[in-house]
C-alpha cells in the first residue's frame, strides 16, 4: 500500500451526492418571509443571490449573515427553513445523483471510509437519508453540530477523519459542489479536493476556489481517488 493511498472520501450531500429538486431554494424562499425579508425587492433579490453565494455553508451562518447577526431571528428563520425543507422532502423527487451509490460503493470496496456531510441540520440530513433508503450504506453521516461548525470550516471533515481512524488528513478526498465545500476541505489539508458539476456551483467558480480537480458528476470520482 503506497502511503498516499487516500482513506477517506468525504462527500457532500444535496448537489453532490443528492439530487433534490432545488429544494433549497423554495425551502429559504418561505423561510425568508418568515423572517421578515420582503418578498420581492431589492434585498430579496440581495438574499437570493447570498444563498447561491454561499451554498453548502451551515444554514444557521446565512441566516445570520442575512439578518446583520440578530441571533433570535436567525435561529427563528433556520428553523422555518429546516421545517420547509422537511415538508418539501415529503412532495420532492428526492433521488441520487446518477452513479452516487455505485460510486460509493467502488469506494467502499476498495477499502476506502465514506462520510456524508451537509450544511444541514441533523434532523433534515436524517430525512434525506430516509427518503433514500440510505442508513447503511456509508461509514459515517455528519451535520455541523456532531462536529462544531458547519462549512466553510474544516470541523466536519476532521471529526469524520478522527473518527474513522485516518492517518494523516491528506489521505483524505473531499468531493462537493460549491466554493464553500472547496474552502472546507483546503482547510481540512485534504489530499484532493474535488468540484463536481451537478449542483450549485460552475467549474470555473470551484477552480477559482481551490479545487484540486473538477468531475463531471461524483460517478467519476472513485477513478480519481483510487488513482491517487
Amino acid at each position: 500500500m503506497s502511503n498516499n493511498k487516500i482513506q477517506l472520501a468525504a462527500l457532500d450531500m444535496a448537489g453532490t451526492t443528492v439530487a433534490d429538486g432545488g429544494l433549497v431554494l423554495r425551502a429559504f424562499e418561505s423561510a425568508a418571509t418568515t423572517a421578515g425579508i420582503e418578498p420581492e425587492g431589492p434585498r430579496r433579490q440581495q438574499a437570493r443571490r447570498y444563498v447561491v453565494d454561499t451554498m453548502g455553508q451551515s444554514k444557521i451562518e446565512v441566516f445570520r449573515a442575512l439578518l446583520d447577526g440578530d441571533e433570535a431571528a436567525a435561529h427563528h428563520a433556520n428553523s422555518a427553513f429546516e421545517t420547509a425543507y422537511e415538508a418539501l422532502v415529503d412532495e420532492a423527487d428526492i433521488a441520487p445523483i446518477p452513479g452516487a451509490v455505485e460510486a460509493i460503493t467502488a469506494l467502499r470496496d476498495a477499502g476506502v471510509r465514506v462520510a456524508l456531510t451537509t450544511g444541514f441540520s441533523r434532523s433534515t440530513q436524517d430525512k434525506l437519508l430516509a427518503a433514500l433508503g440510505w442508513a447503511d450504506l456509508v461509514d459515517l453521516t455528519l451535520a455541523p453540530s456532531d462536529a462544531g461548525r458547519g462549512r466553510p470550516y474544516p470541523d466536519m471533515v476532521l471529526a469524520a477523519a478522527l473518527r474513522l481512524g485516518v492517518d494523516a488528513v491528506d489521505r483524505i478526498a473531499v468531493l462537493g459542489d460549491t466554493t464553500s465545500d472547496i474552502a472546507t476541505g483546503l482547510a481540512a489539508g485534504a489530499g484532493i479536493v474535488a468540484g463536481t458539476l451537478t449542483g450549485a456551483h460552475t467549474a470555473e467558480q470551484l477552480r477559482a476556489a481551490g479545487a484540486t480537480h473538477v468531475v463531471a458528476s461524483v460517478a467519476d470520482f472513485p477513478a480519481l481517488v483510487l488513482a491517487h
